[in-house]
């Protein structure tokens, strides 16, 4: 097994950054806001001591059962090379012992369609769970919308957005929205629209430290706070995420006021112009369920991300071996009991307030 260490990291950085598979979660910098857990990245190499492959892997001990090893979007590496991906399966049973993992979790951005990687995988002793349909069935959203933007300008960009898109994007210009790059100090305005934004669509928000500490990783090179303004007062932002020749969009915020001036679709197409001017190959942005249906409630995001012309992707979900499978069994029991608790109280909690406000 080898790892990333100081005498081999710029080396790293240099693959991660270069390489077509690249992703920010499996970045140096990204391990470092995930302090709580810790890293260990595994590398293949040729025969003359260059990185091939590679897989960031963060660990966690959970209470009573032991260390989770968990990988989000890796491996990079050519993922049709068997041997390839044979030194790093290797490399994560071994790592798994030393660890004492009672299971090994990977999330690969590879599309669900990808069957001779599916096989590979399967030939390596990875069972594959891809029947995840909404957020709360994986860590990483298994749906997502990617923007193709290798090669081109603004305007073929913007003439293949839906033309409500293009509408909005200009009715937030015509009306005086702004957009000015934001400093760490405008975190906490960012931070208080996203609460305002999370009361309002019913998901749980990060603490304001949690974004302190992507900025001080991230920024200004791979990080960016994109905020809106009408009359000077912030009203929608968005935090894009840059690596290698990728950007993602990672989280945003709008408030209550002023959302018919669509700040949103403004504070898109500004990041997206930044992706083409940096010389990106793709926008991605990110998540969406994979419920397709206009009853869903989150059907109003799956629509927003359509609209911006950027391809519907599947990918193949959760990659895992059970090291302790036993252990593991039990593990899921008790997660699956978890989840509805907390879907049950964000139930209640949204029923007494609709009661509240006589909605219910």
């Amino acid at each position: 097994m080898k790892l990333v260490t100081k005498e081999n990291e710029r080396a790293y950085i240099e693959f991660l950054s270069s390489h077509e598979r690249c992703n920010f979660q499996q970045s140096l910098e990204w391990s470092k806001v995930k302090e709580s857990w810790n890293n260990e990245i595994i590398i293949a190499e040729d025969k003359k001591g260059n990185i091939i492959g590679s897989i960031s892997v963060l660990i966690r001990k959970i209470p009573i059962f032991g260390n989770m090893m968990y990988s989000s979007r890796g491996p990079v590496c050519d993922i049709h090379d068997k041997e390839v991906l044979k030194q790093l399966t290797n490399g994560l049973k071994e790592l798994a012992k030393q660890q004492h993992a009672f299971v090994l979790k990977i999330e690969p951005d590879i599309k669900s369609e990808d069957k001779e990687f599916r096989n590979i995988a399967e030939e390596l002793g990875f069972k594959i769970k891809d029947d995840a349909k909404n957020f709360a069935d994986e860590i990483q959203p298994r749906y997502v919308f990617r923007l193709d933007i290798k090669g081109k300008t603004e305007e073929e960009v913007f003439e293949n957005f839906h033309s409500k898109t293009r509408y909005n994007i200009r009715l937030a210009s015509k009306k005086g929205v702004k957009i000015r790059e934001g400093t760490k100090d405008d975190l906490k305005t960012f931070h208080k629209i996203m609460v305002e934004t999370g009361k309002r669509d019913g998901f749980i928000i990060r603490p304001l430290s949690y974004f302190e500490k992507m900025y001080e990783q991230l920024a200004p090179k791979h990080m960016k706070l994109l905020m809106a303004y009408y009359n000077e007062e912030p009203i929608a932002g968005i935090i894009p995420i840059m690596y290698g020749k990728k950007t993602w969009y990672l989280y945003g915020a709008s408030s209550n006021a002023h959302r018919n001036l669509m700040p949103n679709y403004l504070l898109q197409w500004e990041a997206i112009k930044k992706a083409i001017a940096d010389g990106n190959d793709m926008y991605d942005f990110r998540g969406v369920c994979g419920i397709v249906d206009e009853n869903h409630p989150q059907y109003g995001l799956y629509r927003f991300k359509k609209g911006f012309g950027a391809e519907f992707t599947e990918f193949i979900g959760e990659l895992y071996i059970p090291f302790k499978p036993v252990t593991y069994k039990i593990y899921q029991l008790t997660e699956k009991i978890y989840k509805k608790i907390i879907l049950s109280k964000g139930k209640i909690k949204k029923q007494g307030e609709n009661d509240k406000k006589g909605e219910g």
